[in-house]
């Protein structure tokens, strides 16, 4: 919510700023967006109305929103692309604008249909990036090695890895849990994006990942506290995580999206390949859309393509048609 309200960098009137005050406090209260979340709305209205004032010559105003044609916003997103920014950001920016002119309407204050008519740029479906299982396995086995003199730090990053590739959590989902949720009985409620809530089963193997941690961390942890924390007793940030990551990137030899995010990506796309039903690994996942699902088969088509590459006779041959 902090990240929107520092509306005072935005070149517009007091009637937009007062709204984009107010459309903070609807996302952080009723939709639980994320602290980043807010910062990059923040970003793209800041970027937007800096041009609008420079469009139209004076400071955008709501009555200003209200007559914004199809064509300033197409002029909007030029602009955009020729600071260089891919079709992707320009489509995420587009977005952030809709979501704003959308809460305006709501609140009875602008009602404008050309902003949710305009086009978004096509862009290309980006396909997850898993490890593979030997990978995944080799990242949480690395994650033991603890900094010199503090061995509880390997277990608790091999509880947390571990936790992201045996439940399929975001980061921000394990970081989220709290003391109380331990210790975890065959199941786990997750509390996702939107703030809603979904059931996840947990592995013994997780729970065995856990409890090793708890048994060997320093630190009083209160019931209502985090469960992972770093070592000043603070909730852990991901940025520890991720740093944490890319150490056992380095000594495996791993790709670059070796990632947090990509044992999420690998507990999916695993399940996948094993038989598991797309409905069910959306439910998993915590997925609004089964769009957004089927992007594992993808990844799982593309490895059925590697292995047939690698195996079969008439792949190795030259001038096959396939």
């Amino acid at each position: 919510m902090a990240g929107l309200r520092a509306v005072e960098t935005i070149r517009a009137d007091t009637g937009v700023r007062d709204a984009i005050t107010d459309w903070a406090t609807w996302l952080g209260s009723e939709r639980r967006a994320a602290a980043n979340t807010l910062a990059a709305y923040r970003r793209d209205l800041a970027v937007f109305f800096a041009f609008l004032s420079e469009h139209i010559g004076s400071l955008p105003a709501l009555g200003d929103l209200e007559v914004l044609r199809a064509a300033d916003v197409r002029a909007y997103m030029a602009h955009e692309r020729a600071r260089g920014l891919t079709g992707t950001s320009v489509a995420r920016a587009l977005s952030t604008l809709r979501g704003f002119f959308r809460h305006l309407e709501r609140r009875g204050l602008v009602r404008n249909a050309a902003v949710a008519g305009v086009r978004s740029p096509k862009v290309p479906r980006a396909i997850p990036k898993p490890l593979t299982v030997d990978a995944a396995r080799g990242a949480l086995a690395a994650a033991a090695a603890p900094p010199a003199g503090a061995p509880w730090i390997g277990l608790r990053d091999t509880a947390l890895l571990t936790l992201l590739y045996g439940c399929g959590l975001r980061i921000s989902e394990a970081l989220g849990l709290a003391r109380a949720a331990v210790p975890f009985g065959s199941s786990l409620v997750i509390t996702g994006k939107g703030n809603k809530q979904r059931l996840v089963p947990v592995l013994p193997a997780v729970r065995a990942a856990v409890d090793a941690y708890l048994a060997a961390v320093p630190l009083p942890l209160a019931a209502d506290g985090p469960l992972f924390v770093g070592a000043q007793g603070k909730r852990l940030q991901p940025a520890v995580v991720q740093k944490r990551m890319r150490e056992i990137r380095a000594a495996l030899d791993l790709p670059e999206t070796a990632t947090p995010h990509a044992l999420r990506h690998s507990f999916a796309t695993h399940l996948l390949s094993a038989g598991g039903d797309l409905r069910t690994i959306q439910e998993l996942l915590g997925h609004a859309s089964l769009s957004t699902t089927q992007r594992y088969t993808d990844v799982d088509a593309e490895r059925l393509r590697e292995v047939y590459d690698q195996a079969h006779p008439r792949a190795r041959t030259k001038g096959v048609v396939r």
